[in-house]
């Protein structure tokens, strides 16, 4: 069964006050999201395999590690998956960036997949998939299929916000899937929305209107 890790650090809890706050302008919030993001890519890199090497220091020979082969693809669902990416970059510079673009069909309700791209060494590398918001589960569920579908076995979810509801979903439809959280929230309102969440974090990241 895959696990859920909420990252509870501090300085995540005091910057995801800030994020969730509806006075926090797009430049204020945008580098909140950019500095979690960072955090978490602390925490979600955390079980990355190590080799050992020799290198020597200016006294002596020292046997250190590095990051073992192939390391990290970074898959952001579109477009909200992008406020997190450079965050991540900061810490993991040399991840390739994949992009998957979902839509969600006013008929069915359900994703549909419009546009991926991803690294042509993809299923050589552990593939973090990247969305701010894990409401219904839905765009998560259909990210991670599709990459599966394409060979990819190491996965992980990273999100803000999550609501037990989407939680559950993912849990269910990929159980060897681990989820990374800043913030279990309580429950989805009647449209979907995260409570008490942090509004539709597209918008408050670009500047734009939800219609």
């Amino acid at each position: 069964m895959g696990r859920l890790i909420v990252c509870d650090h501090p300085l995540i809890q005091h910057k995801m006050t800030f994020i969730r706050d509806k006075n926090t302008n797009t430049k204020d919030f945008r580098e909140l999201v950019d500095e979690v993001a960072t955090l978490m890519a602390y925490e979600i890199t955390r079980d990355v395999p190590l080799v050992s090497v020799n290198v020597e220091t200016p006294v002596a020979v020292a046997e250190c590690k590095v990051v073992s082969g192939r390391m990290v693809g970074l898959i952001p669902i579109l477009r909200a998956g992008l406020g997190m990416v450079e965050g991540m970059l900061k810490l993991i510079p040399s991840a390739k960036v994949g992009h998957i673009g979902l839509a969600r069909n006013p008929e069915t309700l359900r994703p549909v997949e419009y546009y991926i791209n991803l690294p042509t060494d993809a299923t050589e590398r552990l593939l973090i998939v990247i969305d701010p918001m894990l409401a219904t589960g839905g765009s998560a569920n259909a990210a991670i299929e599709s990459l599966k579908n394409r060979g990819c076995k190491q996965i992980k979810l990273m999100c803000l916000i999550a609501a037990p509801e989407g939680v559950e979903a993912v849990q269910k439809a990929h159980p060897d899937i681990d989820i990374y959280l800043a913030a279990l929230d309580s429950r989805l309102d009647e449209h979907g929305y995260i409570i008490p969440g942090l509004g539709d974090a597209g918008d408050r990241l670009f500047g734009t209107m939800h219609n």
